[in-house]
């Protein structure tokens, strides 16, 4: 029994090598992120456990890669990379891991709102080629912040929020309950809240779950922030509210296209703050994230 990382950053590549014990199955680390689709079966060489960060798997590569029983995808989002019931019908079993950056992402959205609230990229980007630019920034304390799923980073974000005197609303698929946020209906949180962050898997039900429709039912001039994932929300409905005034701006880590191509519309847009979708990348996170790819190995090794 043996695993490959197959497109470690240094970070990672560096903590998979440290954090594996001596008893642990071997672990072969390929410290080319940017390996393409086509070239993994000759990078697995036959392993049976693939760790997958942000490379694709397409289902006919899945199928060349011989000797291949389980994918070990580092995070939550593997359906933004491969087909898991199709990979389930050639014998691959898909391993997630939860919850290793639930703190490091809630920061980020937490970080998004407030640098949306006030202005402070389209500043800083004016001040670099010297117009001193000063804009009338929003005060959050007081104000209602809605967050879209509840899991364990729409808690974390619930925590920060309320630690900065918002009122929290929330809207989850299933029913929840939790000290100091008030669970509503999905219309009520849309048409309530001063800043709109989402916390939703990806998956068929979810896709362009904040639409046309949904982002017309805001507030005018609210915050819209997203960490979860790009297709959840339908970014031309986005971008077409973000140049209305429909939406005041928009906090984004994640995007339908990553990397985000040159170009793109959202990069002419002056009320929008964007990263590069790094919300998880704390070395906290990392190191909870490499630990659970060894302990799902160790269990399929077990």
């Amino acid at each position: 029994m043996r695993a490959v990382f197959v497109d470690a950053n240094p970070t990672l590549g560096d903590l998979a090598e440290r954090l594996r014990k001596p008893s642990d199955p071997p672990v072969g680390v390929n410290r080319q992120p940017d390996v393409k689709p086509e070239e993994l079966p000759r990078v697995l060489d036959g392993a049976p456990v693939a760790w997958i960060d942000h490379t694709y798997l397409p289902t006919a590569i899945a199928a060349q890669c011989k000797g291949l029983k389980h994918v070990v995808f580092l995070g939550t989002g593997a359906r933004s990379y491969m087909h898991i019931e199709e990979l389930a019908g050639l014998g691959i079993e898909v391993h997630l891991i939860k919850g290793y950056g639930d703190t490091a992402v809630a920061e980020c959205a937490f970080a998004l709102m407030w640098a949306a609230a006030k202005g402070f990229a389209r500043m800083d980007r004016e001040m670099r080629t010297g117009n001193w630019l000063r804009l009338d920034g929003v005060e959050l304390t007081g104000k209602t912040v809605g967050l879209i799923g509840y899991g364990g980073i729409g808690a974390e974000m619930a925590r920060l929020c309320r630690g900065a005197g918002m009122n929290v609303l929330a809207w989850n698929r299933s029913a929840k309950s939790a000290e100091g946020v008030r669970f509503v209906p999905i219309d009520e949180l849309l048409a309530q809240s001063d800043v709109v962050s989402m916390h939703l898997l990806l998956n068929d039900e979810t896709r362009g779950f904040l639409s046309a429709p949904r982002i017309a039912q805001m507030k005018r001039g609210a915050i819209l922030v997203n960490t979860a994932r790009g297709a959840v929300v339908d970014e031309a409905a986005m971008i077409a509210a973000l140049k209305s005034g429909q939406l005041g701006h928009a906090g984004l880590d994640v995007y339908d296209v990553e990397p985000l191509p040159r170009d793109h519309p959202l990069t002419k847009l002056d009320n929008v703050t964007l990263s590069a979708h790094s919300a998880f990348r704390t070395p906290e996170a990392s190191m909870n994230l490499i630990e659970a790819a060894l302990n799902h190995t160790r269990r399929i090794a077990g």
